[in-house]
């Protein structure tokens, strides 16, 4: 079990070092990191899309945010999965990220 922790402090350590990067030196590191995450964190998509839907329309931006994040949450983690797998190769050009937000958690910054 102490295995597991620690690479699950390791593996959030190095997430965390990622973020703080300039987004435009996409690099291999950043697309495993982005597939880890994806296919980890896929489902703050339901809260973050509700967030950024009721920011911008208000109230009636909860059943839209709603909807799109139920939908956002295949497609992260889809996304996850392909960035994780390919990292080692620059597809698409220069590692550049799919999905915008790059990260899920980016909703809540």
């Amino acid at each position: 079990m102490q295995t597991f922790h620690k690479i699950l402090i390791s593996t959030a350590l190095a997430l965390a070092s990622m973020t703080g990067q300039n987004a435009n030196a996409d690099t291999a590191a950043q697309k495993f990191g982005r597939g880890l995450a994806g296919m980890t964190c896929g489902f703050l998509e339901l809260p973050g899309n509700i967030v950024k839907e009721t920011n911008a329309k208000g109230a009636a931006g909860l059943p839209i945010g709603l909807a799109m994040g139920l939908g956002m949450i295949v497609s992260r983690e889809l996304v996850g999965v392909y960035e994780f797998v390919s990292a080692p190769f620059p597809v698409p050009a220069g590692f550049k990220p799919i999905l915008r937000p790059e990260y899920p958690w980016s909703y809540f910054n």
